[in-house]
């Protein structure tokens, strides 16, 4: 990655922090159709009812689907049990089969953790009574502790619940072994957010790589998810692995990137997941994302330029 091409991404995950801009890119005349051209390729709509159709083409392509409705760091209680019904809804009305992904922040984590765990119980009774995963997702290292100690409270009562590990975190070489120890699917990402190098390694860093490759060494053998648009990290979990349909592991890529490796990855024999989100909290979302490669600055120019289908 070239400096100007770090200090890019720097400024879209700086900018990812501001939560302001959540609420005001989208409502402005002039940035908001320009910026929700470049989120649509990223995002599968606005609502449940727009996710449920891209949910199915999904599945009928032969991948898994894991689906989160987008909203981190509500600030209102009363929100934030009302964001929790939408969780509920989206737990009886998505295909059987799809997994439920939520930030816990979206559901009270930002304001108190005890309404955040009744909450998140409502949330995985509802995915075990129809027969799904729930799957917690990262949030910036300030909440990682609270995240993993719900996460843990969860795991005393459902076997269903899993959790995302940062591999860029230089805290996971300690947390990962205690949650090897605890049911449910770990999804292991690099890690999409703005920290500091004495928390976490730089995403361009070689370390961030060999963490990764070492992490996913620890989870073979357990319920998990490779997490990566990477090709040299697909490549070589894979080559180590021979496909089943059985196997404990599976490929995951998110909506709009990757679509090539699952096809490859599911051509031999493995499984795979795509990642959709949903909600009109897309802007912070997009930025760590275009953020996480240079090429897709370009991309967004581009996606920017393109009139919204009518």
């Amino acid at each position: 990655m070239t400096d100007v091409s770090a200090q890019a991404a720097q400024v879209l995950r700086t900018l990812a922090l501001d939560e302001d801009l959540k609420w005001r890119i989208p409502a402005d005349p002039v940035l908001g159709p320009l910026a929700r051209r470049i989120a649509r390729r990223y995002v599968a709509g606005d609502s449940l009812a727009d996710a449920l159709p891209r949910a199915a083409e999904i599945q009928a392509a032969g991948h898994r689907v894991n689906v989160e409705y987008m909203g981190e760091s509500c600030r209102d209680a009363a929100r934030a049990v009302e964001e929790t019904q939408v969780f509920l809804d989206a737990a009886k009305e998505l295909p059987a089969g799809c997994s439920l992904s939520l930030d816990l922040s979206h559901i009270g984590l930002a304001i108190d953790a005890d309404l955040a765990l009744r909450n998140a119980i409502a949330i995985a009774e509802a995915t075990a009574d129809t027969g799904r995963e729930m799957v917690i997702s990262a949030e910036g290292s300030d909440r990682t502790d609270a995240v993993l100690a719900l996460h843990g409270r969860l795991c005393e009562r459902f076997e269903h619940v899993g959790v995302t590990v940062q591999a860029r975190l230089h805290r996971t070489v300690q947390d990962l072994p205690r949650l090897l120890d605890r049911p449910g699917r770990i999804r292991l990402v690099k890690g999409a957010f703005l920290e500091p190098t004495d928390v976490a390694w730089p995403r361009e860093a070689p370390e961030l790589a060999e963490a990764y490759l070492r992490y996913a060494d620890q989870l073979d053998g357990h319920l998990c998810s490779y997490a990566t648009h990477d090709w040299d990290l697909i490549r070589a979990i894979a080559q180590d692995r021979t496909p089943r349909p059985d196997a404990p592991w599976e490929f995951e890529t998110l909506l709009g990137l990757g679509p090539d490796r699952l096809a490859e990855m599911a051509a031999l024999g493995h499984p795979t997941r795509e990642y959709i989100v949903f909600g009109t909290e897309w802007w912070l979302y997009v930025c760590n994302r275009i953020a996480e490669d240079p090429q897709r600055l370009l991309q967004a120019v581009v996606d920017a330029a393109t009139p919204t289908p009518a």
